[in-house]
């Protein structure tokens, strides 16, 4: 089997909230979750990149199928998968996996098309990556074209002006539920980057006297002063959570930090007057049961989709343009990539061909020689000019071929012509030179 770039992951797309975060691998599990990946059977360079609308694998792959596999098994081992549920999974190969990552990191395939957190999470994706020691040449390859043609993509097109995120959705479905925002009391439960930009959405709609309480007190205080906010004990959130028109939590907690049952004891002492939990958590934060509680609505982020989705349509153009240019640099970098991968068939072609000049050299100097210091480096010089002619000219017709096909029969013909013993194709996880990735 010959090395293959592919992705396995769900996304919003192919499962639902309660399905993605049920996979959704926290950031303090991540490394761990690196490392007993690239040492499975398969895998030769791996990204894991877990938000809370995607959980894929970005893979260099030795052999497709069994890296498959073993993505199957540490997903069992650790997330108890069903078979049944190896279906919200999609495995991509070659061109495929390449433009699925170009748009993932463009936000062509996000709930929110523009959105700009996801090229960051990419990139912190793969930072993780590297310190892990889990990616080598092909990834870091791939990863740093992904960066560019994303940078190209909010330059060359409109696809990030006038994005509806899942924050601003908040405003909406709150609008929905209570009317004009003006005075309401806002509690934000967690100080991530989606609390923030809520915040900010439901400020500039009217709400007041908001409320940050996070579990890090200090990381709580850090964002209350960003937003003018009042920070407050997340120890004491039930007093705060009676008194709020509006709940926004987005937190990494694993478990619910509101059951149904806190929900009615705080929806009777409100007299069961009508509030709004928004969370844009994954695994999500409140209880779904919580929905059934006289007086509270309850959105997660399958309903901010349906929100975030009836506002889309003005940015398909801009999309479809995005959507050009990647394809683009996907044909550009394949090519890179195909010229790559018959890299070792060349210098294992020059190194036998060197050989063959050095034993030539040395029977020419048994029989004609001794030869004097100037005779011996121009015969040397003259050899090697010839090994450098016929390497690369053979270089220039396998990097040139334009299907992959017709490359890997040309390669294995130079291989068997010449006897190399050497891989015909590009090493899975090579760690060598790092490879061009310009335009």
């Amino acid at each position: 089997m010959e090395p293959t770039l592919a992705v396995i992951g769900l996304n919003f797309r192919t499962s639902s909230v309660a399905v993605r975060e049920r996979f959704w691998i926290s950031p303090a599990r991540r490394s761990d979750a690196l490392l007993q990946l690239v040492r499975s059977e398969g895998i030769e360079e791996i990204i894991v990149l877990a938000t809370c609308n995607r959980t894929e694998f970005i893979i260099w792959a030795s052999d497709v199928p069994t890296a498959a596999n073993s993505v199957l098994r540490f997903l069992t081992q650790e997330f108890q998968l069903k078979l049944s549920e190896w279906s919200h999974f999609y495995r991509l190969m070659d061109d495929v996996a390449l433009t699925h990552i170009f748009r993932v990191t463009s936000s062509l395939d996000s709930m929110v098309l523009g959105e700009p957190e996801i090229t960051g999470q990419v990139k912190d994706a793969w930072a993780l990556a590297q310190q892990t020691g889990t990616t080598g040449r092909f990834l870091d390859a791939v990863m740093q074209k992904a960066m560019t043609v994303s940078k190209r993509v909010r330059t060359e097109t409109a696809i990030g002006s006038s994005a509806v995120s899942v924050p601003y959705a908040s405003v909406q479905l709150s609008r929905d539920v209570l009317g004009e925002l003006t005075g309401r009391e806002v509690l934000l439960i967690g100080a991530g980057k989606m609390s923030e930009l809520a915040a900010h959405y439901l400020m500039k709609a009217g709400a007041s006297n908001v409320k940050v309480m996070n579990r890090t007190a200090a990381r709580g205080e850090e964002l209350a002063a960003k937003l003018g906010a009042t920070p407050v004990s997340f120890d004491d959130r039930f007093q705060y959570l009676k008194k709020a028109d509006i709940v926004v939590s987005s937190t990494s907690c694993p478990h619910f930090i509101l059951s149904r049952q806190e929900a009615e004891s705080i929806a009777k002492e409100r007299k069961h007057k009508p509030m709004v939990m928004i969370d844009i958590a994954v695994p999500r934060d409140i209880d779904p049961a919580v929905r059934g509680v006289e007086g509270i609505h309850l959105f997660d982020m399958d309903q901010l989709e349906q929100v975030v989705a009836r506002n889309a349509s003005g940015r398909q153009a801009a999309a479809e343009a995005a959507d050009k240019i990647v394809q683009a640099e996907v044909q550009g970098f394949r090519r890179k990539l195909m010229a790559e991968r018959v890299v070792p068939t060349i210098v294992a072609l020059r190194q036998h061909l060197d050989e063959l000049c050095r034993q030539e050299l040395e029977v020419l100097r048994k029989e004609f020689g001794p030869f004097t210091e100037d005779q011996d480096q121009a015969l040397t010089a003259l050899t090697s000019h010839i090994t450098q002619r016929i390497a690369g000219s053979l270089a220039r017709e396998l990097k040139g071929l334009p299907e992959r096909q017709e490359q890997d029969v040309l390669t294995a013909a130079v291989g068997r012509l010449f006897h190399l013993e050497q891989p015909i194709t590009a090493a899975a996880g090579a760690k060598t030179e790092q490879l061009v990735t310009s335009n």
